[in-house]
């Protein structure tokens, strides 16, 4: 078990002062392991450092603002495929079983596309199995992470840090189509409401070539996960 993916999991949950106290730990973890490259060791770095020394509320207001507010940020992996069509409904019925059959258990109402949860989830595969899985939601992660460096958001380091990991990389093509949606201003309230009005996000020929965008593959690599997990996902050690 690589615990990277508990860190760069819990750097994408909402803040709290149990996250600004762990800071340290989790540096610790990165630096045992060595899994990011010491470039995107760096960046990271800065965004562990903006955590430890920052108000709480500072954080959480900055974190609402990227990821809760902007559809086009949403940690929510399936968000940027199915948006809210039919076959997303389908997507989270079948990953949630496989959480599930992993003895992995969702804690509230939280839905089993996000990101911080898939991570926590990669952090029981043996690393080429994650690496793989963690490649085939690449594209998305390369988007996420081009969006958050056009804001000059530290946050970047921790898709930079996924993709290095990641064993593929992503298809220009389908990163381009994620890029082409509006990119809304979290404070205008007006045009937020109709962002998340828009139609589901297709790509490919047709609309309809959901398999190149890695998930219906993803899906079906969890459908055969046989490793349970071992650990509770809120810890590290």
């Amino acid at each position: 078990m690589m615990k990277t993916f508990k860190v760069l999991s819990a750097l994408l949950n909402y803040p709290s002062g149990e996250l600004i106290a762990a800071i340290p730990e989790l540096a610790r973890v990165l630096d045992q392991e060595g899994l990011v490259q010491p470039g995107i060791r760096r960046e990271l770095d800065v965004l562990l450092q903006e955590i430890a020394t920052s108000d709480v509320y500072d954080l959480q207001e900055r974190y609402g603002l990227l990821f809760d507010r902007s559809k086009t940020l949403a940690l929510h992996l399936f968000e940027h495929v199915h948006g809210e069509g039919r076959d997303r409904g389908q997507a989270m019925v079948d990953l949630r079983a496989m959480y599930y059959n992993a003895d992995l258990v969702i804690a509230g109402n939280e839905l089993p596309d996000y990101l911080p949860l898939f991570l926590e989830f990669l952090a029981t595969r043996e690393l080429a199995d994650a690496r793989e899985l963690l490649g085939q939601t690449s594209h998305i992660i390369a988007a996420l992470a081009e969006r958050l460096g056009r804001r000059q958001s530290s946050y970047r380091a921790v898709f930079d840090a996924l993709l290095q990991i990641a064993a593929d990389q992503p298809r220009a093509e389908i990163v381009d189509e994620l890029l082409k949606a509006a990119d809304v201003d979290p404070m205008d309230l007006q045009a937020l409401d109709a962002a998340w009005e828009d139609e589901e996000v297709r790509f490919g020929p047709g609309g309809g070539d959901r398999a190149a965008c890695g998930h219906d593959n993803l899906i079906a690599k969890l459908r055969h996960a046989k490793r349970a997990v071992n650990a509770p996902p809120s810890q590290l050690q």
